[in-house]
């Protein structure tokens, strides 16, 4: 089997666009190991590199962030792992940082395939293929090797001749796609499983770009992508991804998990349709807006729907942060587009109804179809992405995820029973001085909304308040489920908040329209003159505070109500599963 030695300097050129397939982080694991008597086998495949840890000492002695077998091995020492994924393997990271004087002086690697509900392979299994033959180690060093790209394997043995240490084992390459069976699907197409890779960063100086796709939340701020501090005005930082295939989009998670301090500012989002695996010279004019630039908060998960994307498929995302910082991970969730036009356009998304006749064949006459609007998703609510509506009333369970960290005021209170998260939204009331409105507490039972989850509900209508802003504020229920009573013995946990900003010609502009899902843990208020539904509870009814200025006689000042225009389809909501 041939091999290419690739000098330390060209490890970007070489893998920066690769998947490190072994990596803990996507599900590497140690399946055996012949002996691990100093230092064991699990250091081979963590994501961060190897600490010096000179000088210390254990039962065995020396200790060592790495893999140690003992001395005079007869024939050779071997560690069987097991992938993260299935993919096709392109080269190898053998890293012996730390061990100088006891580094294995020799390794290859065999691989192979085996389903995942059969028994993990032994050393003796026939079906071993070697893919690296056997290549010379130098002590406290990086070796890189290329290899021809195998099939499919999801297990690889490194094999060590004929003894002695490894710091890390990087094994690279590119990932077997994981599809739904179903092409409506929507998934995260950015996802290493999906095939996705980050092809490009403007810097990665503390966490490198290949950590956006990852599977979970991570453990740390290391697993993330983290650019280093940057003052000069106007700066900003990006990654490009290549999605695992082209899709059709339609919302983003940017999740900031750990980035409590050093978040970006704020994130916006393109995309481009491209054949080039890494578009860099792509003009700015060819990226198309998918995310206008949005505030992010620490240590969260932000939802947010995309623009621009309907009807048009693309193949690469690019994030851009301001001014500089750290990423958790990137999720782009869309539906595959498994057949599209030449000029990328979707197909039909909802097929004209039709009535068969009375055979049960194809229909003679059709029925008009019945127009069908805009499908937006219901998003889980977060500060962030609430922010042009109004704002989010509720507690943190880190202090240091508030929004806006710099000025909101978290203290003790209640002689240390209790955090007070100061002022998190102000009244705001604009009515003329004689109209008589005054501020009051007001209570809402809602009954829940006549849709299913999984379902869509149609927005008809949309109110607003001209002069006041407008809280609610989920009251929970009874103490004991079977306490009678006014409170709820059940309540519901859940609502949705459907929001729109004011037009140029003073009415709903629907392009803007947004829906959430609030949890019975989070309260909203609607900025002043800003469109919304009214409450629409999901599953079982609840009850809300209301704070809010009023006349309280019906007076367009305090509410004005319009009914959409559903000529052309009304704008439906989808509520999760």
């Amino acid at each position: 089997m041939s091999y290419t030695q690739i000098p330390l300097e060209k490890f970007k050129d070489t893998f920066s666009t690769a998947i490190e397939l072994s990596s803990v982080a996507l599900g590497g694991q140690i399946i055996s190991v012949s002996d691990e008597f100093f230092a064991e086998a699990f250091h081979l495949l963590l994501v961060e590199p190897a600490p010096s840890l000179k000088g210390q000492f254990g039962p065995k002695g020396a200790l060592f962030s790495g893999w140690e077998s003992r001395r005079h091995n007869p024939t050779y020492d071997w560690c069987i792992i097991k992938l993260g994924t299935t993919g096709s393997i392109s080269g190898f990271d053998v890293d012996t940082s730390h061990f100088n004087g006891n580094e294995a002086p020799q390794v290859s690697v065999d691989v192979l395939y085996s389903a995942d509900d059969l028994p993990a392979p032994n050393v003796d299994d026939p079906r071993w293929e070697e893919l690296l033959p056997k290549v010379g180690l130098g002590p406290s060093s990086q070796h890189l090797f290329t290899v021809p790209p195998s099939q499919g394997v999801n297990y690889v043995k490194l094999n060590m001749y004929p003894d002695g240490g490894i710091a890390r084992f990087r094994v690279y390459g590119l990932v077997a796609p994981i599809f739904p069976a179903d092409t409506s699907a929507v998934f995260d197409l950015a996802h290493a499983f999906s095939g996705g890779r980050v092809v490009y960063t403007s810097d990665q100086h503390f966490g490198v770009g290949s950590n956006l796709i990852l599977p979970g939340r991570g453990k740390d701020m290391g697993d993330g992508w983290e650019t280093k501090r940057n003052r000069a005005k106007g700066h900003k930082d990006w990654a490009i991804i290549k999605l695992g295939d082209a899709g059709f989009l339609s919302q983003v998670e940017i999740d900031t998990a750990h980035f409590k301090g050093n978040f970006p500012e704020s994130c916006e989002l393109h995309a481009l349709h491209s054949d080039d695996l890494v578009p860099t010279d792509a003009p700015d004019d060819l990226w198309t807006p998918i995310l206008p630039r949005t505030k992010l908060g620490p240590h969260r998960r932000h939802f947010l729907q995309l623009e621009n994307v309907d009807g048009k498929a693309y193949t690469h995302v690019k994030i851009t942060i301001y001014p500089d910082g750290g990423i958790k991970r990137v999720r782009v969730l869309g539906r595959r587009a498994v057949a599209i036009n030449a000029d990328r356009d979707a197909p039909a998304a909802h097929p004209a109804d039709a009535t068969a006749d009375a055979d049960g064949g194809s229909p003679a006459h059709p029925a008009a179809p019945r127009a069908r609007g805009p499908l937006i998703p219901a998003l889980p609510l977060t500060p962030e992405a609430f922010a042009p509506f109004g704002q989010v009333v509720q507690a943190y369970a880190d202090v240091h995820a508030v929004p806006r960290p710099r000025d909101t005021r978290v203290t003790g209170a209640n002689q240390g029973t209790a955090l007070k998260f100061h002022k998190v939204a102000l009244l705001e009331a604009s009515y003329p001085p004689d109209a008589g409105a005054s501020a009051g507490l007001s209570v809402y039972r809602c009954k829940p909304v006549d849709v299913r989850a999984g379902g869509e509900w149609e927005v008809k209508l949309l109110e607003r308040h001209p002069c006041t802003n407008q809280a609610f504020v989920p009251m929970g229920g009874a103490a004991r489920a079977d306490a009678g009573g006014d409170a709820l013995a059940d309540p519901g946990t859940a609502y949705l908040v459907i929001v729109a900003l004011n037009g140029a010609d003073d009415k709903p502009e629907l392009g803007s329209m947004r829906a959430f899902v609030a949890s019975a843990g989070q309260g909203i208020v609607y900025g002043t003159g800003i469109w919304h539904y009214p409450m629409a509870v999901l599953h079982k009814t609840m009850d809300f505070t209301c704070v809010e200025t009023q006349i309280g006689n019906g007076d367009k000042l305090d509410c004005e109500v319009v009914d959409l225009d559903g000529a052309a389809g009304y704008y439906r909501v989808r509520v999760p599963s």
